[in-house]
């Protein structure tokens, strides 16, 4: 579906949206993603609805190895791919931003939070306080997604209060690493106000 929105309606894109699906990255995007859709973004859930200890162990070891790959690749480099943002870095936001509020606890996947991370924490980090991404988000809406309609993971749906993200605002130094987020492509516009996630939903939004 990603795809199919950058390609097929490339036409209603806004002037200046950067290219998120360059010709010349494809490949590159596609074989990370052979690692971070099976063993990140579903591996979360392959270690949260795991019926087994063994089958909840076997998705542990293979979400933490390919955390460890990522990181490995993201010390040297700003972006998974190329010189700016590209789908390879939506599609593992979407994972990491959730890992500490929810993850980390709620599934299990609790060798390390994001935040004990130096490279993952500061990627997060850069991400978050890019336009388009830290801008859009609703933790207690996330949170209660996860901890009221699980109940067979969370049988009293209790939502947990923490943790602290504030520190999702705090310089991250990726800068020096190069790059720029969008590239020859502008930022998108700030989110408009009748749009925007609630007051205390984010740090963004106190």
């Amino acid at each position: 579906m990603t795809i199919d929105f950058i390609r097929e309606w490339s036409k209603f894109q806004r002037p200046g949206a950067p290219d998120l699906y360059p010709d010349g990255l494809v490949d590159q995007i596609e074989e990370l993603n052979e690692l971070i859709y099976p063993k990140i973004n579903n591996g979360v859930y392959r270690c949260g609805f795991a019926s087994s200890q063994d089958a909840y162990e076997r998705a542990y070891r293979e979400l933490w190895d390919a955390l460890d790959q990522v990181t490995e690749r993201l010390a040297r480099q700003r972006y998974l791919v190329g010189d700016h943002i590209t789908l390879a870095d939506i599609r593992l936001f979407t994972t990491l931003v959730r890992f500490d509020p929810v993850y980390h606890g709620h599934f299990k996947a609790n060798r390390s939070k994001l935040s004990e991370i130096p490279v993952l924490w500061g990627y997060l980090r850069d991400l978050f306080q890019t336009p388009g991404f830290g801008d859009t988000i609703d933790f207690p809406d996330i949170k209660a997604h996860y901890y009221v309609v699980h109940k067979e993971v969370n049988p009293t749906q209790v939502v947990p209060v923490g943790p602290d993200l504030s520190g999702l605002l705090t310089s991250h130094g990726r800068e020096e690493l190069g790059g720029s987020p969008f590239g020859d492509g502008t930022p998108p516009d700030p989110v408009r106000h009748d749009e925007r996630p609630p007051a205390g939903s984010n740090p963004l939004y106190t």
